[in-house]
């Protein structure tokens, strides 16, 4: 038996007037998605436990297993590990965001997704100016980079840009957690001197003129140390490969003992390769034994609290994903148990991550579906997995 996760980040939220009171998950063209809960089985997986923040590095490590609460040291570290950066036992590592302020307010937590050209000219820039041998900047993927800062401290309270929009970045600074304040001093005034930099680099000035948004400040968040994570071969004998368009995922795999398969054209957007992806994910079935298939978009969109884009995306990922994979799969000599599922929920109406758990399909060949016709957050609270927790759902696909 082969296996494939579908992962569509961020897809679950909460009904939206202007769908007539329905999802944008409820409200999207799906017939793909919907044949697949017709002949699987579906349920509710709590991704993130109540007392951690609901990100995506949290979510998407319960979604393969992992108990979040032992292993969970950050989305920097993760995202250093995909880039190939070694970090010592001391060494913090934090995602460090490109952000848009506009008159002392965090505008958006993504420069309005700057480019990778642009936003490696900047970080080069920053490194140049900021850079130490204690304090490293890391070019990363369109606004996601990564800061590493040695001997620092993980004593600091910080907060994902994405969450607070439209807020006074004053108001949501660094804070230390006790009375040792070196770390969280020194990461304020890098996001001071950022800015100090960054509205005056050519880049940001030709991006104003073009009535585009500047990415004039840095925002570090989520910092940690390096993890101690089992591989899914250690932990269920089975090999696994990765496919995003996202550092953080394949930090994850990494550390997972998954192959990275990086394909041509993903963007992390509705613009990605789709069906790029979906090939590529095929073709790795014929090597490894689980295939991890992210894809981003649905939460960008989330984000941005675009209804319609989010549904758009939604529709993309069954039309030119989940059907591709489907029938492909069909066509293997070896069976392959199919799973979809969101790793959690970014609703429009609060373009934020919630705790709620997610709706999931698991398709066995040959295996009896449950009563479940359609897919959404709704229908599944009746499916024949009830709700799972921890690494349930991992061994319910799995069959361990």
């Amino acid at each position: 038996m082969k296996y494939i996760i579908i992962l569509g980040d961020g897809m679950g939220g909460y009904p939206i007037k202007e769908l007539g009171n329905k999802t944008t998950l409820m409200a999207a063209n799906t017939p793909n998605i919907d044949e697949l809960c017709k002949k699987g089985r579906c349920g509710k997986l709590v991704t993130v436990p109540a007392d951690m923040h609901p990100g995506s590095e949290i979510a998407n490590m319960a979604v393969l297993g992992y108990d979040v609460k032992k292993v969970y040291q950050g989305r920097g570290v993760l995202e250093a590990a995909s880039m190939g950066v070694e970090l010592d036992d001391k060494d913090i590592a934090m995602r460090c965001n490109l952000v848009c302020i506009e008159n002392d307010i965090l505008k958006n937590h993504s420069a309005s997704h700057i480019g990778n050209e642009e936003a490696h000219e900047l970080i080069k820039s920053l490194q140049d100016e900021l850079g130490t041998d204690e304090i490293k900047f890391y070019p990363g993927v369109s606004y996601r980079h990564l800061l590493v800062i040695k001997n620092g401290k993980t004593n600091i309270d910080t907060t994902p840009p994405h969450d607070v929009p439209g807020t006074p970045f004053r108001d949501v600074l660094i804070k230390a957690t006790d009375s040792d304040e070196t770390t969280a001093n020194l990461l304020n005034d890098l996001i001071i001197r950022s800015q100090e930099i960054l509205n005056e680099h050519p880049v940001n000035k030709k991006r104003v003129s073009e009535g585009k948004d500047p990415a004039n400040s840095i925002w570090p968040w989520s910092p940690g140390n390096k993890p101690d994570m089992r591989t899914l071969q250690e932990t269920y004998g089975i090999s696994g490969a990765m496919i995003s368009a996202v550092d953080l995922l394949y930090g994850i795999g990494k550390y997972a003992g998954m192959k990275a398969i990086k394909v041509e054209g993903s963007t992390g957007l509705y613009d990605t390769n789709y069906e790029g992806k979906a090939k590529a994910a095929i073709e790795a079935l014929k090597d490894v034994d689980l295939v991890y298939l992210h894809i981003e978009a649905s939460d960008e969109a989330g984000h941005e609290g675009d209804y319609e884009l989010k549904k758009k995306t939604i529709e993309y990922l069954d039309q030119r994903i989940v059907k591709y994979i489907m029938e492909e799969t069909e066509k293997m000599d070896e069976d392959v148990a199919i799973a979809l599922i969101p790793d959690h929920f970014t609703p429009c109406v609060l373009k934020t991550h919630t705790h709620d758990p997610v709706p999931f399909i698991i398709y066995h060949p040959g295996e009896n579906p449950d009563d479940v016709l359609s897919y959404d957050e709704e229908t599944t609270n009746k499916g024949f997995y009830g709700l799972l927790k921890g690494d349930e759902f991992i061994k319910a696909l799995l069959k361990k």
